[in-house]
């Protein structure tokens, strides 16, 4: 496995990885997701031996104080081989200076295992206090 945050990956590369995992609703507009990629503060790309894309992290943050996960997908083939792991330590290692680190998933329960292994904290369950996640997803 190769990760790199500056080698990017094609269109068709992409689409594949997101379509891989059920992502529809990037793919549907894939102008969409390749602007989003592209205004993101920060992404890993994981490549496998034969340099095909294996799974990515994005994150959008200030740098200072918030750090949002925005997408973290590993292609199927490729799931439970340390690529997860591996593309969450990059970003961790990256904003260990900031305050927040956020993200919002599915419910789960191997993404509430994997994510509770990198450190997380469900919402409900914080314990320096009570604390709220909103969201608003567009239809």
């Amino acid at each position: 496995m190769e990760l790199s945050t500056t080698k990017l990956p094609s269109r068709q590369q992409i689409l594949s990885l997101y379509d891989s995992v059920g992502w529809s609703a990037y793919t549907n507009d894939p102008e969409v997701l390749l602007q989003a990629l592209s205004n993101s503060t920060f992404a890993v790309y994981a490549y496998d031996q034969q340099q095909q894309l294996a799974g990515l992290i994005r994150v959008i943050s200030d740098n200072a104080t918030i750090c949002y996960v925005q997408d973290i997908l590993v292609r199927p083939s490729a799931q439970r081989s340390g690529i997860g792991r591996a593309l969450f330590d990059a970003v961790l290692k990256k904003f260990q200076h900031v305050r927040q680190l956020v993200l919002i998933t599915d419910d789960l329960p191997q993404q509430r295992a994997f994510y509770e292994s990198m450190g997380l904290t469900e919402g409900a369950e914080f314990a320096h206090g009570t604390i709220r996640v909103f969201a608003r997803f567009a239809q």
